[in-house]
């Protein structure tokens, strides 16, 4: 039997995608109740970080404990990878030792090498190219709070950046429509964009693109590794901030979502995140309830 990965979104058919979201709720029910579920009990995740993180090291780590297994984290100096180990190489050694390997790392290839050497599944915590992850999440909270996402029209505003490709592949599967608000030279990959050009739409004008929309989303101007465009990005993005006033012109029922960390007063202001419109702190929680899910359906499915 072929292993499961999880590279990108699109390793998913679009029922399985609407099936960990659902199970991810499940699971979340379970455990508020205090039921039992350690489904993967004995079972080991490798984790290895090129990236700095808070809620993917968490969620993960965690989600194993309560599923009755382990996660182990591994970092460049903690690891050969971090000494030049070739990653064919160490996605061999991994796979006789451990049943799934997670990477948050920073080029898609170290993803799709590792999926390519791997026997077991790997999972993608986040690449410069895709935070598939982060979706499941989103996706999680927007389904319990609204219900199905098919024919709703889905705002993302700001960097066209791995999350923005992250959610044109989620409009594909879940056949929503998708305004993308970015300034020119800032949009998401164009293969995305060229396969996908009957339910995504780019704009320069955020009020042209909010419109109407049942979910607004934007993530940090300058993401990891770009410290050095900070400034640059700062002026770029000047007129790209989700206020309240942006949000009027959304639907009226309109959720706020944020992958977090968040710049208040950048790309977010105070207002918009703070108010009980904004289901950023839920979204942060469902990274546990929906990785659990992943695991669960790549590990015993």
């Amino acid at each position: 039997m072929s292993v499961k990965h999880f590279r990108n979104l699109l390793d998913l058919e679009s029922q399985e995608l609407r099936q960990i979201i659902s199970r991810a709720t499940e699971l979340k029910a379970m455990l508020a109740e205090g039921v039992p579920h350690e489904f993967l009990k004995n079972k080991s995740l490798a984790m290895i970080f090129e990236k700095s993180s808070t809620r993917t090291r968490v969620s993960f780590e965690v989600g194993m404990t309560q599923f009755g297994g382990s996660a182990i984290f591994l970092s460049p100096a903690d690891s050969q990878l971090g000494r030049g180990e070739p990653v064919p190489d160490t996605a061999r050694v991994l796979s006789r030792m451990v049943d799934a390997i997670m990477v948050r790392t920073f080029k898609q290839e170290t993803v799709e090498s590792l999926a390519e050497h791997a026997s077991v599944p790997v999972i993608n915590g986040l690449s410069d190219s895709f935070h598939p992850c982060q979706l499941l999440a989103d996706l999680q909270t927007y389904f319990e709070h609204r219900g199905d996402i098919q024919s709703k029209k889905v705002c993302w505003v700001g960097d066209g950046n791995n999350m923005c490709n992250s959610y044109i592949n989620a409009a594909k599967l879940l056949d929503f429509e998708l305004a993308i608000a970015c300034p020119p030279g800032y949009g998401p990959l164009q293969s995305l964009l060229d396969d996908n050009k009957d339910r995504v739409q780019l704009f320069q004008d955020p009020q042209q693109a909010v419109a109407g929309a049942s979910l607004v989303s934007t993530d940090v101007w300058a993401s990891m590794g770009q410290e050095a465009e900070q400034q640059k990005r700062l002026l770029d993005f000047a007129n790209f901030e989700v206020t309240t006033e942006l949000m009027s012109y959304a639907s009226n029922d309109a959720i706020f979502l944020h992958c977090l960390p968040a710049h208040r007063g950048e790309e977010v202001s105070a207002e918009v995140i703070d108010s009980p419109d904004s289901l950023v702190w839920e979204q942060a929680e469902n990274r546990l309830h929906a990785q659990k899910a992943l695991l669960e359906f790549l590990l015993c499915s």
